[in-house]
């Protein structure tokens, strides 16, 4: 199977990049399924419904969220109406929605998506993450339940990221980091199958502090003190994510490599 995984999608910018190269790339590398994570796609914090429709209507096979799963207040409800929204396993237990789902790839193929959320370094602790995606991996086993797995990390510390990738080696074909916006040029099969990248980066533009435009993070870090809101850059985007294949039989990963498209990085292809 051959699997495409985009990074935090960022603002208009990430939208745009998204909802004009993504049909193309589906139809060009022959791609079975996508995952998109959205959970910057309005205005930097957080997903809308209509912003989500449009990411679906692209190609976009599940999308999955984050810390700010919720910062866009209709997503609470909207949630619960559209099972292709992934938020963390390891959020709020009172949390609507889901944290894994299992999905149909083409020739009626089966893909858990599931997502989880770091503890080191971030604003509030969450549950323990390793053992809500080992349940969640161990019900839905490679080459049985399901013909591939995907696994969203999202997560500041990269040894937390790491620490998941090797958690899961062999149980699920794809643990890949998002969060922090840079892509890392560490994609690898880890020893068990497992196909596995640090971070991958974010769809946006590259002429940013992770996405944001310059001025106002610049000020903050020279002076100490905020003088406005941040705001998305809105220049040419960038797509980053994680290209995959993988064994129906095993649901091991069988190449992987990192993918930038368009805007300001330079444009691989498969």
């Amino acid at each position: 199977m051959k699997l495409l995984f985009l990074g935090d999608v960022m603002g208009r910018a990430g939208r745009t990049a998204v909802t004009e190269r993504l049909p193309a790339l589906r139809a060009d590398w022959g791609l079975d399924f996508v995952v998109v994570n959205g959970e910057n796609a309005s205005q930097g914090i957080g997903l809308t419904p209509e912003h989500a429709r449009a990411l679906l209507a692209a190609g976009a096979d599940v999308i999955t969220l984050g810390d700010h799963a919720f910062d866009q207040k209709d997503m609470l409800s909207y949630i619960e109406t559209e099972p292709r929204i992934i938020r963390p396993l390891n959020f709020s237990k009172v949390a609507p929605g889901r944290g894994a789902g299992v999905f149909e790839a083409t020739r009626g193929r089966r893909v858990l998506v599931a997502q989880v959320l770091g503890q080191v370094f971030m604003k509030r602790p969450f549950d323990d993450p390793f053992s809500a995606i080992e349940t969640v991996l161990k019900t839905h086993t490679l080459g049985g339940a399901v013909q591939a797995g995907i696994v969203d990390v999202h997560a500041e510390a990269t040894s937390e990221k790491m620490g998941m990738g090797h958690w899961c080696d062999g149980m699920a074909s794809l643990v890949v980091g998002t969060h922090t916006h840079v892509p890392t040029a560490d994609a690898m099969i880890l020893p068990k199958g497992t196909a596995y990248q640090t971070d991958a980066g974010m769809c946006g533009d590259y002429d940013s502090v992770i996405g944001m435009d310059k001025l106002e993070p610049l000020r903050r870090f020279v002076t100490g003190m905020a003088k406005g809101r941040f705001e998305p850059a809105d220049g040419p985007a960038t797509l980053s994510g994680v290209y995959v294949e993988t064994e129906d039989r095993t649901g091991r990963a069988t190449a992987v490599r990192m993918i930038r498209v368009g805007g300001r990085l330079q444009e691989a292809r498969v």
